[in-house]
């Protein structure tokens, strides 16, 4: 149900844009959350959008974070800058159904390195 893209390989200090595009549910109705997991350590949450637009993010990202959404394209995007290694992780997206059932994106591998 939901298509990841983007991601990849860029030095610090650059930038990448997440894409998770939804097929057979109208994401503009569910709350959307990007999460990664880096090498030996939990997942953790990045941000959110609720159905309303608004957004929250963890410490780490804000003010280099930025998500969005498209609900013409039935997309939600993780744009992100200032790039750090510690932010090298595999990217996830996940929507929100209900309380006992969220969709899940494949993952995608963006690494920070120079």
């Amino acid at each position: 149900h939901l298509v990841q893209s983007g991601g990849g390989l860029v030095q610090p200090g650059g930038s990448l844009k997440l894409s998770c595009a939804a097929s057979g549910l109208s994401l503009d109705t569910y709350a959307i959350g990007w999460f990664r997991q880096a090498p030996g350590k939990e997942r953790e949450g990045v941000s959110c959008i609720s159905s309303d637009g608004s957004a929250d993010y963890v410490d780490s990202v804000k003010g280099r974070f930025t998500i969005s959404r498209d609900n013409a394209k039935n997309t939600v995007y993780l744009q992100m800058s200032s790039l750090k290694p510690e932010d090298t992780a595999v990217y996830t997206c996940k929507a929100r159904i209900s309380p006992l059932m969220s969709y899940w994106g494949k993952g995608t591998q963006v690494t920070v390195s120079s």
